[in-house]
């Protein structure tokens, strides 16, 4: 892939939604045997350049004021804060007059340098995949020394001092965080991070369903449980 990668225009909650992605391949903190987009072939949470930056952010101007989107949704292949130029982008989209929603893991937002970017951002969603130390290791596959609890600590601190819209994910995994106790757990760290928008969403990926996907109405009866903590 040369520079970004778009979406076509589309509508969320009456509002013009840009989906962008930044990376030209998959560059990421975790390596998720879930992932939709395959395996990281390194793992890596520093930044690093890309080519084609400059060329890039003029495209991204220039597809702005053609289409005159209400929001920006910077959804990368893997952990978007690892491309350099990320301050960059998001100056350009704020620059515009354009809100900025940025995606991101979860796990870099307690680092001074990545908080101090993710505060330019009006909208930040985080996500949360698994709920004990043993399923992050096995089922995240994060980086080495990486821990659940600095994961979680991680977010509570940046949705402390954050000023935007802090959107939690919190995603349902058969066998791996729909039992009743993790349900709990689950819940005790919603209510710790306190996001502004709680979403609860399932698997949808087909090749993982079997294995992995929940019931609707199990991610229904996990949803009205969690939603408790708000």
């Amino acid at each position: 892939m040369k520079g970004f990668n778009y979406k076509e225009i589309y509508e969320e909650t009456g509002r013009r939604v840009l989906e962008v992605n930044v990376l030209p391949e998959k560059h990421c903190n975790f390596d998720c045997v879930f992932c939709p987009i395959g395996r990281s072939k390194e793992k890596v949470d520093t930044q690093r350049p890309f080519d084609g930056l400059e060329e890039s952010l003029t495209e991204l101007k220039r597809r702005i004021e053609a289409e005159k989107p209400d929001l920006v949704f910077i959804n990368s292949m893997g952990e978007a804060f690892v491309h350099q130029g990320i301050g960059e982008i998001v100056d350009l989209i704020r620059s515009t007059g354009t809100a900025v929603r940025l995606l991101s893991n979860g796990y870099l937002l307690g680092r001074n340098d990545y908080m101090e970017i993710a505060n330019r951002c009006d909208e930040i969603v985080g996500e949360l995949k698994t709920i004990s130390e043993e399923r992050f290791q096995k089922f995240q596959r994060p980086m080495e020394d990486y821990t659940l609890s600095e994961y979680l600590r991680n977010m509570e601190a940046f949705r402390r001092q954050y000023g935007g819209k802090f959107i939690l994910e919190v995603t349902a995994i058969k066998g791996c965080n729909d039992d009743d106790i993790s349900v709990l757990r689950t819940k005790a760290a919603v209510r710790r991070i306190s996001p502004d928008v709680l979403e609860v969403v399932r698997i949808e990926e087909e090749r993982f369903q079997k294995a992995l996907g929940v019931t609707p109405e199990r991610l229904e009866a996990i949803e009205r449980e969690l939603r408790d903590a708000l």
